[in-house]
C-alpha cells in the first residue's frame, strides 16, 4: 500500500468504535475482509488505490479490536457498515466483499434503502442456507488442520451452523448489479452453491476463477482482479 495510506479509529456509536484503513481517491470502495482477516484483502486495496478511494473496515473482533458483547450478528455488522457509508455522505458505492464479509454484504444490500450501494462484487461468500449443500470446515473433519484463531469471532457473529434459512429468500428484492466469484477449487463451498447464491439476486452474473480455492483473491489475483475490473467498467 501506498505511503497515503491511512488506519484510523471512528466512534461509530457510542459503545463502538471502528478501525478503518483508508487509500486514494476517487469513487468511494467497500472493501470486506473474511474469516482470516484483514490481512487478505491488501491486493484489493493496492489494485483500486490509484483510481478510487477505497475504504476497509476491520471488523470488530478481528486483529484485537474490541467487540461489544451486545454488537453480535452478522446484522449488526451490516446495519454499522450502511451507518457508516450514511455518516460519511457516500454514494455510488462499490462494496467487494470476501468469503464471510460476503455475507455481510449481502445483509447490507437487503438493508440498503437509501440505495447507497450501486454495485456489489461477492468472492465466495457464504450465508445462506442452499439445499442440498453443506458447509466443508476442515478443522472439523479428522485430522484437520486447527481451527484458525479469528473464527471464534466469525462464530460469534454467525452462530455455530455458519448460516441463514432466511437470507435466500430476502436477496430476490435487491436490485444492485452484482458479480459473485467464485474459486473453481473452493474446498468450502463447490460453484455450484456459488451459482445458487448469485442466482439468489435479481441482477447477479457468476463467474469461476480457475485453479483457485476459497480466497481467490489472495490464490489467483490476477485473474480476479482483472474479473472484477471487467464487471466495474461495464455499463
Amino acid at each position: 500500500m501506498k505511503s497515503d495510506t491511512m488506519s484510523r479509529q471512528i466512534q461509530l456509536y457510542p459503545e463502538l468504535s471502528l478501525t478503518l484503513t483508508k487509500a486514494g481517491s476517487g469513487r468511494p470502495i467497500l472493501v470486506l475482509h473474511g474469516g482470516h482477516g484483514p490481512a487478505n484483502t491488501v491486493a484489493i486495496l493496492d489494485h483500486f488505490e490509484a483510481t478510487s478511494t477505497v475504504i476497509a473496515p476491520t471488523h470488530p473482533g478481528w486483529d484485537g479490536t474490541l467487540r461489544p458483547a451486545w454488537f453480535s450478528g452478522v446484522d449488526d455488522l451490516a446495519n454499522a457498515y450502511l451507518d457508516l457509508l450514511e455518516d460519511e455522505n457516500l454514494g455510488d458505492v462499490v462494496v467487494i466483499a470476501t468469503s464471510f464479509g460476503g455475507w455481510v454484504a449481502s445483509e447490507m444490500a437487503v438493508r440498503d434503502r437509501g440505495r447507497r450501494i450501486s454495485r456489489m462484487v461477492l468472492i465466495d461468500p457464504i450465508g445462506p442456507e442452499i439445499p442440498g449443500h453443506t458447509m466443508s470446515l476442515d478443522w472439523e473433519q479428522p485430522g484437520g488442520r486447527p481451527m484458525p484463531a479469528n473464527m471464534h469471532v466469525v462464530y460469534a457473529y454467525a452462530g455455530q451452523s455458519l448460516r441463514d434459512p432466511k437470507l435466500l429468500r430476502r436477496l430476490r428484492r435487491v436490485q444492485t448489479p452484482t458479480l459473485v466469484l467464485w474459486g473453481e477449487n473452493d474446498p468450502v463451498y463447490p460453484p455450484e452453491y456459488g451459482k445458487a447464491f448469485a442466482e439468489a439476486f435479481a441482477d447477479a452474473r457468476f463467474e469461476i476463477i480457475p485453479g483457485a480455492g476459497h480466497i481467490p483473491v489472495k490464490e489467483a489475483p490476477e485473474a480476479t482482479l482483472a474479473a472484477i475490473d471487467a464487471f466495474l467498467s461495464a455499463s
